[in-house]
């Protein structure tokens, strides 16, 4: 019989707290500290670890240095608007109470959330460990294999959909693999690289299931010139944009870090700790949901080991 495997929950918090922002309502405590963010947070967490009953637990958030990427290309994410003052407070305050709650909450200089996750969770793989990485950045569908699942909010934070390597292949044409020679080719409007001007989803996806990746496209370019003159001269123009796009949409799976599987422990979190983290901001609903995910669990597993004796 065939060992159960752990799940290691790999959260991307500032895709999932920015959801959480746009998708609550304007809550306040009665000082008039908004938390709408920090509920919608909380409850998905909640309910994810609810339903997917994670061995490990990580959350990963960017730093405030700029990242190698900035330094690759200066105009990457350059369009986005500064950070809400709302939003700013309570980005802060997650990370908090996850640090008092003595959950795991990873950030390194110089990288984005998207690499602290793709490490991670290629070091959980090669343990044995599933991944279910939660995020609203499709960047991540390139972490997707037998091992490695993506749960994006579909509603809000309401619900979420499940990713697997069929789903990836089915709605791009291309497998999770090649999901980074997609973005190279179409660039990315979101983080703000152009990629092959006049190269859209359609034609690239067909030129990477003809050659398989950026780089044996641009060896065969005699080739494409034969099929379609225009678009080897479209290729051969925004050469360096490819090749700039590629690097940008890696994510880098080998970050210098170092992150214990121990301290990653679901069973490691101090629950008290936890609801008096939240307790903080008047919520009433979500202390009673840490119990019902954390000690209802505890007294099932005890009350197991009791049958067994």
């Amino acid at each position: 019989m065939e060992k159960k495997r752990n799940v290691f929950l790999l959260v991307d918090g500032p895709a999932i707290v920015h959801r959480a922002y746009h998708a609550m309502p304007p809550f306040t405590t009665s000082k008039g500290i908004p938390t709408g963010a920090i509920h919608g947070f909380f409850a998905m967490f909640l309910k994810l670890i609810q339903q997917l009953k994670p061995a490990y637990i990580v959350v990963a958030f960017d730093r405030a240095k700029p990242t190698f990427r900035k330094q690759l290309y200066v105009g990457y994410q350059a369009q986005r608007p500064k950070m809400e003052s709302d939003l700013s407070s309570q980005y802060e305050a997650i990370i908090d109470i996850l640090h008092k709650a003595k959950i795991q909450e990873v950030g390194v200089d110089g990288y984005e959330a998207d690499d602290v996750i793709g490490t991670l969770s290629e070091a959980a793989n090669k343990q044995g460990i599933f991944t279910y990485i939660v995020t609203g950045d499709r960047d991540m569908l390139q972490l997707v294999d037998q091992d490695t699942f993506v749960l994006m909010p579909v509603k809000g934070i309401s619900e979420v959909k499940l990713l697997d390597n069929a789903d990836v292949k089915e709605k791009y044409s291309v497998d999770p693999s090649q999901f980074v020679d997609l973005k190279a080719l179409t660039g990315d409007p979101s983080d703000n690289y152009p990629g092959v001007p006049g190269v859209g989803p359609k034609t690239a996806s067909n030129l990477i299931a003809d050659y398989g990746t950026v780089d044996n496209i641009y060896k065969h370019l005699d080739d494409i010139a034969v099929k379609n003159k225009a678009l080897a001269q479209k290729l051969i123009d925004g050469a360096e944009a490819a090749t700039l796009g590629k690097k940008l949409a890696a994510i880098v799976t080998d970050v210098p870090f170092v992150c214990n599987l121990k301290d990653c422990k679901t069973q490691k979190i101090d629950i008290g700790a936890f609801k008096n983290a939240l307790e903080e901001f008047e919520f009433k609903t979500l202390p009673k949901r840490v119990d019902e995910v954390f000690v209802k669990k505890e007294e099932t597993k005890k009350q197991n080991q009791m049958k067994l004796l």
